[in-house]
């Protein structure tokens, strides 16, 4: 499994990627690991602002539907589109084209109360 060391994680498997006062967000190896083959993700928050742990969409694998929540509070300012037509990209490459959504950051400092890749790996004990 990948656990990228210049990404922040939360408990309930989503990644953030950080770049100023925007920051991309998306589910981890692990998550799409434990979810098998993903057929359909359903996210219709685009343009919302949303708080830390609202959900912001859900995922649906061939066995079961998982929902996404935001790891910091932000507005959704954009939707990776091209999981419309191949979702599986979240199987393939979870910290790249697997992509969610990206945010403007709403409280900055909320960065700082979420997990380091060295701490997730110890919370699903990698």
């Amino acid at each position: 499994m990948n656990f990228p060391e210049n990404l922040k994680y939360t408990k309930d498997h989503e990644w953030i990627l950080v770049e100023g006062n925007s920051a991309t967000v998306g589910i981890t190896d692990f998550a799409q690991g434990e979810l098998g083959d993903i057929v359909f993700i359903d996210i219709t928050t685009e343009g919302e602002t949303l708080d830390a742990h609202a959900m912001f969409g859900s995922v649906e694998a061939v066995k079961t539907v998982s929902e996404l929540f935001m790891p910091v509070s932000g507005e959704i300012s954009e939707v990776n589109t091209g999981l419309e037509n191949s979702p599986e990209a979240v199987n393939s490459d979870p910290y790249g084209d697997g992509w969610m959504v990206k945010i403007n950051l709403s409280n900055p400092s909320e960065i700082d109360g979420l997990m380091s890749a060295d701490e997730y790996k110890a919370l699903i004990g990698a």
